[in-house]
């Protein structure tokens, strides 16, 4: 199973991108870091600078029909970053059109509000985001962790990194089912 990891080139959690991409690899599975620009991109622990990882794909390169399902790691900045490019809010937009799984955790479905794919839709999220959500016609619930299957695909959702083994779980599940 391909699953892409889509950042930034800044901002991201770095225990929400290594986390899942570590399940995904300890499943024998193969993730890919998908960014908007070649090189590296820097994850923080919180407010604080911390590694950096190698990006396998430009947005530019990467294709919805290549994985099997989309990791989009929160961060604040990294979202907030992330859907001001047309491209990667496409690309995002594009899993949801062909019906495959996507998982979003903290501020990651600001995302989702972008790519307009969450009408009919219940998801959680880091609190704050709540009123974006509504807005953007999705339902949401203060959960660990937050599986919805109406419409094309699956929407797995986590409100923080402590949610991590929940989302972690569920999203195996998902890849494995």
């Amino acid at each position: 199973m391909r699953v892409a990891f889509l950042t930034a080139t800044e901002g991201i959690e770095q225990v929400e991108l290594t986390e899942p991409w570590e399940a995904v690899a300890r499943a024998g599975g193969n993730p890919s870091l998908v960014s908007v620009e070649p090189g590296r991109v820097q994850a923080f622990d919180h407010l604080d600078k911390a590694d950096t990882f190698p990006v396998d794909l430009t947005v530019a390169e990467a294709s919805a029909e290549d994985f099997d399902a989309l990791v989009l790691p929160g961060g604040v900045a990294n979202p907030d970053a992330l859907r001001l490019n047309t491209a990667a809010v496409a690309l995002v937009r594009s899993f949801f059109d062909q019906g495959k799984p996507v998982a979003a955790i903290c501020h990651a479905p600001w995302m989702l509000v972008e790519a307009d794919v969450l009408r009919g839709r219940t998801l959680t999220s880091w609190p704050s985001l709540r009123t974006d959500i509504t807005n953007a016609g999705g339902t949401w619930v203060d959960e660990a962790v937050q599986v919805c299957s109406a419409g094309p695909g699956t929407l797995i959702t986590s409100r923080k990194p402590d949610d991590l083994p929940a989302f972690c779980e569920t999203l195996l599940a998902e890849l494995k089912g």
